[in-house]
């Protein structure tokens, strides 16, 4: 779904995170759960395939100070 990226400075295709990455992001946060963040999926390089990977909630597009980038988690 096309979300506002503060770090793209444009509308980009966002998604929920999967399980391995809401588990990365509770443990970064130290919170129980995170299920209203969405990661920006904008490709940075088309060559390498690198994703923005930035994450904002639904009624937040800048939620923390500093951005936050889910890691390619395998």
């Amino acid at each position: 779904m096309p979300m506002y990226c503060f770090t793209c400075d444009t509308d980009q295709p966002h998604r929920e995170l999967n399980r391995a990455e809401q588990s990365w992001l509770e443990e970064r946060l130290g919170r129980a759960a995170v299920r209203e963040f969405r990661m920006c999926e904008a490709v940075l390089d088309t060559e390498s395939g690198k994703q923005c990977r930035n994450l904002r909630t639904g009624g937040n597009k800048k939620p923390f100070a500093r951005p936050i980038r889910v890691p390619v988690l395998e």
